[in-house]
């Protein structure tokens, strides 16, 4: 196994942690894993994206230009990476905010309207990082749900433990959804 992904959306948004709650669960399972955090030099609204690098082999670069999934968080996520998935990867897009139609037939793609749901079932627009995140580890198969969810107990500080169920309900959430899709 070899994926490289990229998360990325406005500051704010979680994707880098939704990247590093991905690396942290690779290490869980015994891959080899990078991650590469990119970042505008505002705190929030301006741009957040990493790249994660999940391997069965030993990762000679953390850097892609051709991602073979990417999740966009917002519109110009969208239009920076959509043409960067590789033919037959994935794109899952939060299509609550980005609303552009994805213009590639040779690539699977997934829309979620991830911050309304963050926003009506959680109160929590900041929960669209991990609905996003369950769908895309349905799909890949590129760790386990429950290596996720082992990898945010582990490294989410004590004094937010009262989110660990929040999280995982919103983990569970994406899964279900991206589970929908494949059988539709």
């Amino acid at each position: 196994m070899f994926e490289q992904i990229i998360i990325s959306g406005f500051g704010g948004q979680g994707a880098l942690f939704a990247g590093q709650l991905l690396t942290y669960a690779g290490l869980e399972e015994g891959r080899n894993v990078a991650w590469l955090p990119s970042y505008g030099p505002e705190m929030r609204g301006g741009t957040a994206r990493c790249t994660v690098t999940v391997s069965d082999e030993p990762i000679g670069s953390p850097l892609t230009d051709t991602p073979s999934a990417v999740v966009a968080l917002n519109p110009p996520s969208l239009e920076m990476f959509e043409s960067k998935v590789v033919p037959g990867g994935l794109l899952i897009v939060n299509s609550s905010i980005a609303r552009e139609e994805i213009k590639r037939d040779d690539i699977k793609s997934l829309r979620i309207p991830a911050t309304d749901l963050a926003r009506d079932e959680f109160e929590n627009e900041r929960m669209a990082n991990m609905i996003l995140l369950g769908a895309l580890v349905r799909i890949t198969g590129v760790v386990t749900l429950e290596s996720v969810m082992t990898a945010l107990q582990k490294n989410l500080p004590k004094r937010r433990h009262h989110l660990l169920e929040p999280n995982r309900v919103a983990l569970q959430k994406g899964w279900d959804m991206a589970e929908e899709a494949l059988k539709g």
